[in-house]
């Protein structure tokens, strides 16, 4: 038995580590645009990044790495020091190579904006000078990693064991846009003090990835520079294995439901259910097929129960699927039912009044076998286009 409950701390809830966020000067108005996580124990760290074929420096710089414990990474938002070539990687090692702080074991760095153009040094190296490593501010690291966010993003929790004994989980991420985790753009670190190996913290956040971000889509594209670290300096002592599990599923679902619901101009989130499938694999693709769909999206930011579409985009997927095996549900509302088409005026209301909701749920059983997947997305509308049009103004 365990408890999972919730505290306000961010990153900083788990013992010994610390975090600010600072203004460096990369956004205008004194706007926060650095951060620092910083743990007083070395951590094992676990992480996943981009499947993006163009990778950011930052993580070919990680990678190089090889297997190394750390106890700070530093963020930039604004540059996401993508399409640089290897000299965005040396611009790395010599901003880490500048920082002037004692005690830093192996730091990391990971940014986030505009990809194709070289970081601006001078300003993060200024900028990193600012920072305390003696501070807990969370709020202030999640906003400064924020880019097109329209507000951050952050969670914890205190995990209480049977016998008194606990551990902490905190992390913060940033999202809203160019969010299609095949491992979105998007950033997440994770702290925690539970005295876990890093195998097994690998093995427990690859499959929990599967399941959260790489669940969710707000426009289809991948980001050069996705990733998600997960730190442990084990200073608790404790650890639980089902508890461990269930605390980092409640972290990275919430981060990423929060994501679709802070999608670029956004007025939704809506769960897409697949079931019936021949396996799990052909109701993934279908999921994500809805999440990815233009002509769905625009469907949900209409609010128009357009049910066609979704049947259209269930066959395009490429899955086993007939339609004389399909049903479509709006919530618990049928409208489409093994070649029975139950959708008339009253029921387009009824359809419409669901889709105007916040939150709901589109189901596609397909009959076929047992497959099940869940997805996540949002609606797309004109913000979208207004953000993206100008982003790099």
């Amino acid at each position: 038995m365990y408890i999972l409950n919730k505290i306000d701390s961010g990153v900083c809830a788990a013992d010994g580590f610390f975090a600010d966020g600072i203004s460096a000067g990369l956004k205008a108005n004194d706007a926060l645009d650095m951060a620092f996580i910083y743990s007083d124990t070395l951590c094992d760290i676990a992480s996943t990044f981009t499947t993006n074929k163009m990778t950011a420096a930052p993580i070919r710089h990680f990678r190089n790495k090889g297997d190394f414990k750390t106890n700070f990474v530093m963020i930039n938002s604004k540059n996401a020091n993508a399409m640089t070539g290897p000299a965005g990687i040396s611009d790395i090692d010599q901003v880490l190579n500048s920082l002037a702080i004692d005690g830093l074991v192996n730091p990391v760095m990971s940014s986030t904006g505009v990809i194709g153009v070289r970081l601006p040094k001078e300003k993060i190296i200024a900028g990193a000078k600012k920072f305390d490593i003696t501070k807990k501010e969370p709020t202030n690291a999640s906003q400064a990693i924020m880019t097109t966010d329209g507000f951050s993003k952050t969670i914890a929790f205190e995990v209480v064991l049977e016998d008194g004994s606990k551990f902490h989980i905190g992390a913060m991420a940033k999202g809203a846009g160019m969010i299609n985790p095949a491992m979105a753009t998007m950033l997440c670190f994770i702290t925690t003090d539970a005295d876990i190996s890093k195998k097994k913290m690998q093995r427990i956040l690859d499959k929990t990835v599967k399941t959260t971000f790489n669940a969710i889509s707000v426009d289809g594209d991948t980001s050069t520079n996705d990733t998600i670290m997960l730190f442990s300096n084990k200073k608790s002592g404790v650890f639980h294995k089902e508890a461990f599990k269930a605390a980092l599923y409640e972290v990275m679902k919430f981060l990423a439901l929060e994501m679709v619901r802070d999608g670029e101009g956004a007025t939704k989130v809506v769960t897409y259910k697949i079931t019936g499938a021949k396996n799990d694999k052909e109701a993934e693709k279908v999921a994500k097929a809805l999440s990815d769909s233009l002509l769905v999206k625009t469907a949900l930011y209409g609010e128009d129960p357009n049910w066609g579409r979704i049947a259209s985009t269930v066959g395009a997927s490429g899955v086993t699927c007939k339609e004389e095996m399909l049903r479509i549900c709006f919530n618990d509302l049928c409208v489409y039912d093994r070649g029975e088409i139950y959708f008339d005026k009253t029921m387009e209301v009824s359809a419409a009044g669901i889709m105007k909701l916040p939150n709901f749920t589109i189901s596609c059983d397909l009959g076929i076998k047992d497959g099940n997947f869940t997805a996540y997305g949002c609606d797309l509308g004109y913000e979208y286009v207004k953000i993206n049009a100008d982003y790099r103004t």
